[in-house]
């Protein structure tokens, strides 16, 4: 449990808090912090979730923070792959104009229906 308590700090919450807020006594969240004793898989999800992170790193199995969110599956096919390449080719300053563009485009398809 290795970012725990930074996790807990960072967020200005006590042992107690975080321990209402799971369902679990301010303890067990002491032990957690110091090592004496490992959350069950139920409680991990609950922390990671109270805090917004994933499981890896709330043990210290990644350094990357951001919780992963699912990913909806998209289907191009050839033409719009390969525009969506073209797209990513160009510098960013450029990929904003397209995406006013587009944001233009699609506001005027909306007010004619």
């Amino acid at each position: 449990m290795k970012n725990l308590r930074p996790l807990r700090h960072e967020k200005g919450v006590s042992q107690q808090k975080v321990a209402d807020a799971i369902g679990s006594n301010q303890q067990s969240i002491h032990r957690y912090e110091n090592g004496d004793y490992e959350p069950d898989i139920q409680t991990l999800v609950l922390l990671a979730d109270y805090f917004e992170t994933s499981i890896d790193y709330l043990v210290g199995r990644t350094d990357i923070r951001k919780k992963i969110e699912p990913v909806e599956e998209f289907a191009l096919n050839r033409e719009e792959a390969k525009m969506v390449g073209e797209i990513r080719d160009f510098p960013a300053k450029y990929r904003k104009c397209i995406s006013a563009v587009l944001d233009a485009l699609a506001e005027a398809a909306d007010s004619t229906e």
